[in-house]
């Protein structure tokens, strides 16, 4: 497992459940977690998000490489804090472990002036699991975001959809850009460890 590439999570815009998707695939897979950049909410964040739901003893939370204070874009966070994110400051935790990494909004957030998080996903030599959520707007938004990562030369590992389903919608997607669909998370009225677990038999991974 040591020498398979992390998976960087990522999705087509803000609240569109990555972190839900994070802790499946952590539970599913046993997988380590690590959230590299947490802007605001340190109280509870990601990390401890997906913690609260994963109930197997193998899985190992790495610390976040930069913990800002402000819930806004990680530039504009890491500014407000007198900070500069440095991405090479930001270097995969050690483990023997499958790593799963979680992002931060979408592939084009900003960092910094000069980078994105895409150009941290291409650092990280991660393949990524992207996830879409069916809404007015979400099929132009996956067809960017799967664009942006050939652009980069990213690999894609497939699609996750999460939430009510929209046949119309998630077809295009597919047949649009040829991306292997992983599954489709329903949308559940509340989360927990059961919901996790039971959730998992719907990826395909």
């Amino acid at each position: 497992m040591a020498d398979q590439q992390p998976l960087f999570i990522t999705g087509i815009g803000t609240g569109i459940g990555k972190t839900i998707v994070s802790a499946i695939l952590v539970e599913k897979l046993k997988a380590d977690y690590w959230k590299p950049i947490q802007s605001g909410d340190l109280d509870n964040s990601d990390t401890l998000k997906v913690q609260s739901l994963v109930s197997n003893t193998q899985t190992v939370f790495h610390p976040e490489a930069y913990r800002l204070t402000q819930p806004y874009s990680p530039h504009k966070s890491a500014d407000l804090d007198g900070i500069t994110l440095d991405l090479q400051q930001i270097n995969l935790p050690e483990t023997n472990n499958r790593l799963l990494i979680e992002g931060a909004g979408g592939l084009m957030v900003p960092l910094n002036s000069g980078n994105l998080l895409i150009d941290l996903i291409k650092q990280l030599n991660a393949k990524v699991i992207l996830v879409s959520r069916n809404y007015l707007g979400s099929i132009n938004h996956t067809l960017l975001s799967v664009a942006a990562l050939k652009q980069y030369g990213i690999p894609l590992e497939g699609i996750i959809f999460n939430g009510i389903s929209d046949s119309y919608s998630e077809k295009y997607i597919l047949d649009y850009t040829g991306v292997k669909l992983l599954g489709h998370i329903p949308e559940y009225p509340a989360i927990d460890k059961k919901i996790i677990v039971e959730a998992g038999n719907y990826i395909q991974l």
